[in-house]
């Protein structure tokens, strides 16, 4: 689990089974993660309501999110908008509720699956500002200085190489750009069979990282004006827990000063390049 090319193949591969999942499957399971990290029972582990919003599509809704990045993103009516892992489109479209007519939104996702369900969620509105892109977002098929705003929900856990995403992020926001991000964080450590589950990866625990790191490597990244906007403990139940761990190691785990984390974090790209001194 620690190779980096094999955990970006996981991830797709485990994708393109949650993009044919139902909803309901995927609100009671590890964002989405397939068996044996599914439960039975009527949890709603990390996805936040998004039935009310303004723009929601309910065919683009897979409950893969942690937090509803969009409520924080200040999004403008005309804006570019960039949805890292947008899945089948469930951010994007409430982000073009707000850009309007004028403003344009892009999705990228790693799996061919999730873009193909995004498409048809696009065809099927006949919306013409609305794109989805498969590609990496480790190296992003967009040009530099594009975006106004970039949003993204539970996806860069996923990623091996936060640091490449991040200065990704940096070089796609235009000057005085800003990123609405939400994400799972730790405090504390993972056991290690978690840490090793592939499930577990896949449902977005595994992959996280402390939260001092994460924020951390935003402001070494060179964004300012960094908020911490939202913040909510994740609880897993113990029977998925006890897939990968055993009754003694659970009861370690509550005793534990284990924390996982939604958080939504907002962070701003400077006028110019830091250090320069242009601004």
């Amino acid at each position: 689990m620690n190779n980096e090319t094999q955990l970006k193949e996981l991830v797709k591969e485990k994708y393109s089974q949650i993009a044919n999942q139902s909803l309901a499957q995927n609100l009671t399971s590890c964002c989405g993660a397939t068996s044996p990290c599914c439960t039975d029972e009527a949890y709603t582990i990390m996805s936040d309501d998004y039935t009310k919003l303004e723009g929601y599509n309910p065919d683009a809704d897979l409950g893969l999110g942690c937090g509803i990045p969009t409520q924080y993103a200040k999004i403008n009516e005309g804006d570019t908008v960039l949805d890292l892992g947008s899945g089948a489109g469930n951010d994007a479209f409430v982000a073009r509720r707000y850009v309007g007519e004028s403003g344009k939104v892009i999705g990228v996702d790693f799996s061919e699956a999730m873009i193909e369900k995004a498409r048809a969620n696009v065809d099927k509105l006949g919306f013409n500002n609305i794109e989805f892109r498969q590609g990496d977002i480790e190296k992003l098929p967009v040009a530099a200085n594009r975006a106004d705003v970039i949003i993204s929900n539970c996806v860069l856990n996923l990623v091996p190489n936060k640091k490449a995403v991040f200065a990704e992020i940096f070089r796609v926001l235009k000057p005085k750009g800003h990123f609405s991000i939400s994400d799972i964080v730790l405090e504390g450590q993972l056991p290690e069979k978690l840490q090793q589950a592939a499930e577990m990866y896949a449902g977005c625990v595994a992959g996280a990282i402390q939260k001092s790191d994460y924020l951390a490597l935003v402001k070494e990244t060179g964004f300012q004006n960094i908020e911490l906007l939202k913040e909510k403990k994740i609880i897993i139940p113990d029977d998925i827990l006890r897939n990968y761990i055993s009754e003694s190691e659970l009861q370690e785990l509550k005793d534990s000063d284990l924390g996982i984390y939604s958080i939504t974090v907002y962070a701003e790209k400077p006028c110019c390049e830091p250090n320069t001194g242009c601004c």
